[in-house]
C-alpha cells in the first residue's frame, strides 16, 4: 500500500478512535465496522490514482486485506470486551451471611428450681416450725415453716443452678443485626469477622 493510503488510514483511525471509549459492545462494533468501511472506500479511491493497472490491482488487494483485518479485529474486540455488571449488582453484598462482631457480653442466668428443692425446703421448714409452740400454735408454725421452707428451697436451687451466658451481637454485611447466645466462651471479640452457621456464628 502506498504512503498516501497508509497516512489516510492512520489519520482516520486516530480521529474516530477517540469517540469509542464510552460505547457499549454493540455500539463499539458498529462504529468499528463503519470506520472500516469508510477506510476501505477511501482506499479504493486512492487506488484509482495508481500509475499502472498492476499497481492499482495490488492496491485494491491490499485495501481489501486491510478491510477484512479491521472487521476481524472489531469482532474480536466485541467478544473479548468485559460486560459491566449492573449498578444494583455492584451494590449487593459479596457475602450476605458474613458480618462483624459488634459486642460481646457475659451475664448470669438463673437455673430453674425443681420439685426436689421445694420438697427439701418444705420438710426442713416444717421440722423447724414444729419446734415452736404447743397445740394449735405448733400446727400453724409447722404449716408456715413448710410453706416458707418450700419457697426458700426453690430459690436456693435456682441459685445453685445459675450458669453464665455469652451474648454475641453481630452486624451483617446486608445490614441486619442479630444476637447469639452461647453457654460457653465462644472466643470472639468485638471486630472479629464471622459468618452465620445454622443458628449460630463462627469465625471466618
Amino acid at each position: 500500500m502506498n504512503t498516501k493510503l497508509f497516512l489516510a488510514s492512520l489519520m482516520l483511525t486516530a480521529v474516530t478512535g477517540a469517540f469509542a471509549q464510552n460505547m457499549t459492545t454493540k455500539q463499539q462494533y458498529a462504529a468499528d465496522s463503519k470506520r472500516a468501511t469508510q477506510r476501505y472506500n477511501d482506499d479504493k479511491r486512492l487506488c484509482a490514482d495508481a500509475g499502472s493497472s498492476s499497481a492499482r490491482m495490488q492496491c485494491l488487494r491490499d485495501a481489501k486485506t486491510e478491510y477484512n483485518t479491521a472487521l476481524a479485529v472489531a469482532k474480536q474486540n466485541m467478544s473479548s470486551k468485559p460486560v459491566a455488571a449492573p449498578a444494583n449488582a455492584r451494590n449487593e453484598p459479596v457475602c450476605p451471611d458474613c458480618g462483624k462482631v459488634l459486642a460481646v457480653s457475659v451475664e448470669d442466668k438463673e437455673g430453674e428450681g425443681g420439685a426436689l428443692g421445694v420438697i427439701a425446703g418444705g420438710v426442713a421448714g416444717a421440722l423447724l416450725g414444729n419446734q415452736v409452740g404447743n397445740g394449735t400454735g405448733r400446727d400453724l408454725a409447722t404449716l408456715a415453716g413448710a410453706a416458707g421452707g418450700a419457697l426458700a428451697g426453690h430459690k436456693i436451687e435456682q441459685k445453685v443452678k445459675t450458669t453464665k451466658v455469652w451474648n454475641v451481637t453481630v452486624a451483617f454485611d446486608n445490614g441486619n443485626k442479630q444476637t447469639y447466645s452461647f453457654d460457653h466462651d465462644p472466643g470472639l471479640l468485638s471486630g472479629d469477622a464471622v459468618r452465620s452457621s445454622g443458628n449460630s456464628v463462627v469465625r471466618r
